[in-house]
């Protein structure tokens, strides 16, 4: 189970608030959240009006306890022990992380979909599901996921293998990774790795292979990984966006993404493939 992903059992229907929900508080700006103490979050009935800014959000129900979130009135005390998401995946609790991902994304959903795109009319909460209707139009909308690839690229086979992984001008200085990139209006996730792949580093590939998926709530995306074998083309970083590319051995690899990430586990799978190559086969 990767970090973010809500747990398999839990069950998204909404139910009227009571004070038994558990509540998430997320502060105003949405980058850091109080974490659960031993017995999990509080009991909204135990945590004073005054700290919530707006009327919670019901979530939905795990194991037992209904779950709510809303935003504090204001910032964390220095001593209040709040962390960020990323912080709270790298303690590697991956159910909380998912949770605490799941209502992040709702709250910004709701936060930002207040009034119709279309007439501009306040916007009503769906009460059965996570959704908002404009009660003037009708146009109901849901919480948005923008699907983004990952792209392992190859060459080479056993003790030849080679990977070639980027930087970007947002990346850990010395840290490399795979491209990723944002799925277009009528595109497929394939049609994407190649563009992508074309775009940001000038050469070609094939056959994309699908590996894995990882939701990513900074703020709703979900990474959806590949690996493809490099066809041809030289090298040549899209400016603004790739710093430096370059080719690795399996056994060489530079600094990559933590394990709370999903492209720190798609190299490492790659990595895997290779070095067991080298491996004697059973006859």
């Amino acid at each position: 189970m990767l970090a973010f992903t809500r747990p398999d059992d839990f069950l998204a229907t909404p139910i009227p608030l009571t004070p038994e929900h558990r509540l998430i508080l997320i502060a105003p700006d949405g980058r850091s959240l109080l974490p659960p103490g031993p017995e999990g979050w509080p009991r909204l009935g135990d945590v004073p009006a005054k700290a919530v800014a707006e009327a919670p959000i019901s979530l939905g129900h795990w194991q037992g306890a209904a779950y709510a979130v809303a935003h504090s009135t204001s910032g964390f005390a220095p001593d209040a022990g709040a962390i960020s998401l990323r912080q709270l995946a790298a303690a590697g609790d991956e159910e909380t992380s998912g949770l605490a991902g799941y209502a992040v994304q709702l709250l910004e959903f709701h936060q930002t979909h207040r009034f119709c795109g279309r007439c501009g009319t306040p916007t009503e909460a769906l009460g059965r599901e996570h959704a908002r209707r404009c009660p003037a139009c009708g146009l109901t909308v849901y919480p948005r996921v923008a699907p983004a690839i990952m792209a392992l690229i190859w060459r080479g086979e056993g003790p030849e293998r080679e990977f070639l992984l980027a930087r970007g001008p947002r990346h850990t200085p010395g840290m490399f990774s795979v491209v990723a990139g944002f799925v277009e209006p009528s595109e497929t996730l394939e049609d994407c790795c190649h563009r992508e792949v074309r775009e940001e580093l000038g050469v070609t590939i094939r056959s994309p292979q699908y590996r894995m998926s990882q939701p990513w709530p900074l703020p709703h995306s979900l990474m959806v990984a590949f690996s493809a074998e490099y066809v041809a083309g030289d090298i040549v970083p899209q400016p603004g966006e790739i710093e430096e590319a370059r080719w690795f051995r399996a056994d060489q690899l530079p600094p990559i993404p933590g394990s709370i990430s999903c492209a720190h586990h798609l190299i490492q799978a790659g990595v895997r493939e290779a070095l067991d190559d080298l491996l004697p086969k059973r006859s």
